[in-house]
């Protein structure tokens, strides 16, 4: 089996600017809209739809991976970072904390050089204890000889299919230069039609013996937030990458074992963005809808167990709540929770949901039930 990185070309990558021009501008087209909307929100609505996406980022990124990341740390680490409220929110673990140092600085710093020192930072990051699972790995530097082929594999123990090799430890020091001296240099690349060629190359030399597809979404995620030239996150590629993880894996397994002209490869990136983008809608609407509550909430003032049991719903809360939960999300009493329970329930800001007895338990209003109370 040969791979592109052994073809004569590699790694001049080379694609039909004419074939991907169309689905190009549309993407462009889909960006400038999300970002014109998003503008026309207040401060804190704008700071709130970029912490569900960056939140969503990571979950969603680690998870491509296998890795579950509980979303409430995440927002926790993301938030604590960017300086907003975390009332109620568990502190976040060393795993969480990594992934998210690694995500806010390729996105915070969206405009700073990518160095190898860099990504060495970004890989220290995201394996502080030099391990990945039980296997103690070369962390902070580029794989080395003695990690043994790098390969992509899948299947049961002796009936494995290997998907893809990576290049030989050797090749690393030069692959990655080269890579690095042509993600910073100024060309006439499109910076969306930049970040799938950053991404598609960079997971293709596969430079670290582990998490080499995180850094590469960051990589990825980086360059979008060049071409948006904004700071914060109103739409999340790696969501809609775990959404279509087969799809993205079989994308990057049949380009790896073709040649260096990687017009298919972009043309699935460009689709894939294109959907991502879209499902951003989603997201703003939960983001009105958290607004729309609280400003019903505000006609008369909340204590400060009720907003924070009403935040902890409106973000990543599982299920419906009791008075159990509450008490325990509140740190107070059942009699205590109660009494705010019937509070909420009289205001319109809790529904009771069908059954009663133990299993009586309450969610938040529906969209037409919240927008009947101030009619």
């Amino acid at each position: 089996m040969t791979y592109i990185h052994q073809t004569e070309k590699w790694p001049r990558l080379s694609w039909d600017e004419a074939a991907l021009a169309s689905r190009l501008a549309e993407v462009r087209h889909r960006q400038g809209r999300l970002l014109g909307r998003m503008e026309a929100l207040g401060f804190d609505l704008k700071q709130e739809a970029s912490l569900r996406t960056l939140t969503a980022d990571v979950v969603k990124s680690s998870a491509i991976e296998g890795e579950v990341l509980e979303p409430e740390e995440v927002r926790s680490s993301i938030a604590r970072r960017l300086g907003l409220e975390v009332g109620g929110l568990p502190p976040a673990s060393r795993d969480v904390e990594g992934i998210v140092e690694v995500m806010l600085d390729a996105t915070q710093r969206y405009d700073a050089p990518l160095t190898a020192e860099r990504l060495f930072g970004w890989h220290a990051a995201l394996f502080p204890t030099g391990r990945s699972g039980l296997s103690r790995i070369t962390v902070g530097a580029w794989r080395t000889e003695a990690a043994g082929p790098m390969q992509v594999v899948s299947g049961p123990f002796g009936k494995e299919k290997v998907h893809f090799e990576a290049p030989e430890a050797s090749r690393l020091p030069h692959e990655m230069n080269t890579f690095l001296d042509w993600f910073e240099q100024e060309t006439k690349i499109d910076p969306v039609i930049k970040a799938g060629v950053a991404h598609f190359w960079f997971i293709t030399i596969h430079p670290f013996e582990d998490g080499n597809g995180r850094i590469a979404r960051a990589i990825a995620d980086m360059t979008l937030a060049r071409a948006d030239q904004v700071r914060e996150r109103f739409y999340s590629m790696s969501t809609q990458i775990e959404a279509e993880r087969k799809a993205y894996y079989d994308q990057l397994e049949r380009q790896q074992r073709g040649d260096t002209d990687i017009t298919p490869w972009l043309d699935w990136f460009l689709d894939c963005l294109g959907r991502a983008i879209e499902q951003a809608d989603e997201m703003l609407a939960a983001v009105l809808y958290k607004a729309r509550v609280w400003e019903q909430a505000n006609l008369k003032s909340v204590n400060d167990r009720q907003r924070l049991v009403l935040n902890r719903m409106l973000d990543e809360f599982r299920g419906h709540m009791n008075t159990s939960k509450y008490a325990k999300l509140a740190k107070c009493s059942t009699d205590t929770a109660l009494r705010d329970i019937r509070d909420l329930l009289d205001r319109g800001l809790l529904v009771q949901n069908e059954g009663g007895g133990r299993s009586t338990s309450y969610r938040l209003p529906k969209e037409d039930e919240l927008k009947a109370l101030t009619e």
